[in-house]
């Protein structure tokens, strides 16, 4: 199947979808191709590229409104035109889930865990902070007590001084008596993070985007706006499972995991489809002062480095 082709397969499974969260996809749009460039952007500019995703002016409209009052933007009228930036509340969320989706997964692990016991913290704010801290990977063990073998210690240290739990949420370190790993601990993570559900999602994946890959990379040419919208899906969809995934090391992982594959076939795509998306993003969106000025230099170290394929 040729790419144009298997590009508008690959959209229109996505308009096909009911309800189209526009909500969710700006959000993408935003985290993975407006941050990196200002994070700021003309709302009609910002219209005109969502449409061929199934988004309708009044759509767009609608969801960038609902966006900026659970404050996720901020908005500047410059004659009859509106801007939206993010706010500094958005842009923390957007670092703490996007290291999550753009970070190296391979690290080495040392055997310990880390343990949050939550017993000495208030009842209102036990909830809280547990919902906080499954958002960066923690799994419930027992009750009152969370772990992780690799967690984000900076995002676990923001998360205890945002929700001011540092003085009462207990953190301590871990490691398994004998070998790091054994099939009873093995039986426990699977159980305790739900792996099953989010291998078979991962394999969902698998099936939908090797296809993909395999017809953009035998292409002779690709097309700037066909990359821009596998680009956009591709995150929309990784990044939906990667935020439930705790990124547990693999000494710890069953021996059918897709994540890891499901991991390395993002980087690929990524990095076939970037730089075309980025000049399509170039010649559509604007900002106050024109285009969008050029990504910074972090958006350079996605997935270990961004090159052609």
């Amino acid at each position: 199947m040729s790419a144009s082709k298997i590009v508008n397969r690959l959209v229109e499974e996505f308009r096909e979808q009911r309800p189209i969260r526009a909500g969710s996809l700006i959000i993408t749009v935003y985290g993975d191709a407006v941050a990196p460039r200002g994070g700021t952007v003309w709302l009609g500019s910002l219209i005109s590229l969502l449409e061929p995703l199934g988004l309708s002016d009044r759509l767009v409209r609608t969801s960038v409104y609902r966006l900026s009052k659970e404050g996720w933007f901020t908005s500047a009228q410059v004659g009859r035109r509106s801007y939206y930036s993010l706010t500094r509340s958005g842009w923390r969320t957007f670092e703490r889930a996007y290291q999550r989706v753009y970070a190296d997964s391979h690290r080495e692990w040392d055997g310990r865990w880390t343990l949050v016991l939550t017993s000495q913290v208030a009842n209102g704010e036990r909830d809280v902070l547990r919902k906080e801290l499954a958002s960066i990977g923690f799994g419930t063990l027992a009750p009152g007590v969370l772990a992780h073998p690799q967690p984000p210690h900076d995002a676990l240290a923001g998360i205890l001084q945002e929700l001011e739990v540092q003085d009462t949420a207990i953190v301590m370190h871990a490691r398994k008596d004998g070998l790091p790993t054994s099939r009873s601990l093995n039986r426990l993570v699977r159980e305790c993070w739900n792996l099953d559900e989010l291998s078979r999602r991962y394999h969902l994946f698998l099936e939908r985007y090797r296809p993909v890959w395999r017809s953009l990379r035998a292409a002779r040419s690709l097309d700037p706006a066909d990359c821009f919208l596998v680009r956009t899906l591709l995150i929309h969809e990784i990044r939906r499972l990667l935020l439930r995934d705790p990124q547990l090391p693999e000494d710890v992982l069953p021996a059918d995991w897709n994540g890891t594959a499901a991991r390395l076939l993002t980087r690929n795509l990524y990095r076939l489809t970037y730089a075309l998306a980025e000049q399509h993003l170039s010649e559509l969106l604007q900002t106050a002062e024109g285009p969008l000025p050029a990504p910074a230099p972090y958006f350079y170290k996605r997935f270990g480095g961004l090159y052609a394929s």
